[in-house]
């Protein structure tokens, strides 16, 4: 009680210690200037991501932490996402607008967005089907990169056949 008043607040103190060591080890620009193309920082903003999801040590448990709040929220989910999901969503829907360019609508733009979210999230969620269906299939440095390459490749490409298509 002297710290934290109650539990919730204990949550939510260990909720943002969790995310502020993830950004740190993880910072959703890679560490890439603001003038790098714009595939680049989309494989750093994919890559970061899937490193704060599935690395192991205490930076990991802010993924852990919203994993559950996701499957069984709290009242603290309302919160975070406003201070910790709308702007990195917000981050990642300028970086596709970059890459699709104005032919693409706001709508479109933003089920792009929410689909790259998606597969980086399958792979977190959809860990343990994955470990039975692949046994070799382990989550470190370099499958984490080649996973990265790959979401952020597929991504590329849809963005810029949508664009063509619109």
């Amino acid at each position: 009680n002297y710290h934290f008043r109650d539990k919730a607040a204990l949550y939510e103190a260990v909720l943002d210690h969790g995310y502020m060591l993830a950004l740190q080890k993880y910072p959703p620009d890679g560490g890439l200037p603001t003038s790098a193309p714009d595939e680049q920082k989309l494989l750093a903003f994919v890559r970061s991501f899937l490193q704060r999801l599935l690395s192991e040590g205490p930076w990991a448990c802010h993924g852990k932490l919203m994993a559950r709040e996701l499957s069984e929220p709290t009242g603290m989910l309302d919160k975070k996402v406003e201070q910790h999901v709308r702007p990195l969503f917000k981050l990642l829907s300028e970086i596709l607008r970059a890459i699709a360019g104005p032919e693409l609508n706001d709508a479109a733009l933003r089920r792009c967005a929410r689909s790259v979210v998606g597969q980086i999230l399958f792979y977190r969620h959809a860990q343990p089907v994955l470990q039975r269906l692949e046994p070799e299939l382990k989550y470190n440095a370099q499958t984490i990169d080649q996973l990265a390459q790959h979401i952020a490749d597929f991504s590329v490409s849809a963005l810029r056949a949508l664009a063509r298509r619109k």
